[in-house]
């Protein structure tokens, strides 16, 4: 589990992007990641001390790599159940880090809860590279697929795994959201999208950003590109509401 002030990182609050924005969840961060997005708002999950990894944040005063040690907490799956069942919500987002590196973990954990409830339903958030296994499948009702783009600064070799991509655009669970950080970013996502035959009906735009003036910058021009394409468009809710801060 990723910690965040002491403690793991299990909070109650919107979603704040894609198909399910504005839907009351509870959020399970899990740490680790296969990935190391340049542009990361939750690089406390895989951007350790002594890894070479560049961040966009690497020039601000006061920046600097993480404990890994002060930055994961090791839980029990029953203890995880438990703090989500003290929330008045049956909503569950598995996200990270890449959550889909835990698959066993979150099935056992995704089976506990609903041996406390069959109102529990689960989405997880998932880069893409990682075709998950049977019994997650089974249990898991929600995949948001975001496949990172070459402004995310990863190789193609790592952040594009073909096997996985074809399954999740033939998933019926399966909806994609690309981050675009700059117009030209988009024949990037059509070329992907041609490539595995991705339902734009099922596919959202979303903008590179963190703070509330960039988002208004660019849903400018990303809207127009959803309303010529029939793309949806997500924004970034919890920035909107809270901006940048963490846990919420």
């Amino acid at each position: 589990m990723a910690r965040l002030n002491g403690q793991p990182e299990i909070f109650h609050s919107i979603q704040g992007e894609g198909k399910s924005l504005g839907v009351p969840s509870i959020f399970v961060r899990t740490s680790l990641c296969n990935l190391h997005c340049i542009w990361c708002d939750t690089d406390y999950t895989w951007n350790w001390t002594n890894t070479r990894f560049p961040h966009v944040h690497d020039a601000l005063p006061g920046y600097k790599k993480f404990q890994k040690k002060e930055w994961i907490s090791e839980c029990s799956v029953a203890d995880i159940a438990d703090t989500v069942a003290t929330f008045p919500c049956y909503n569950v987002i598995l996200t990270g880090g890449e959550p889909m590196l835990q698959q066993p973990a979150l099935t056992e954990l995704m089976h506990a809860l609903r041996a406390l409830s069959l109102r529990y339903r689960f989405e997880v958030e998932t880069n893409g590279t990682l075709q998950p296994d049977i019994d997650f499948d089974n249990v898991i009702g929600q995949y948001n697929v975001s496949p990172k783009l070459e402004n995310s600064n990863n190789s193609r070799k790592l952040r594009e795994r073909p096997a996985a991509l074809r399954f999740f655009a033939r998933s019926p669970k399966a909806n994609f959201k690309f981050v675009l950080a700059a117009e030209n970013d988009l024949a990037e996502v059509l070329q992907l999208m041609e490539m595995y035959h991705i339902d734009p009906e099922k596919t959202w735009l979303m903008p590179e950003a963190t703070e509330r003036n960039i988002l208004q910058e660019k849903r400018q021009w990303l809207v127009e590109i959803c309303k010529q394409f029939g793309f949806r468009y997500s924004d970034r809710l919890h920035v909107q509401i809270w901006g940048s801060k963490k846990g919420v």
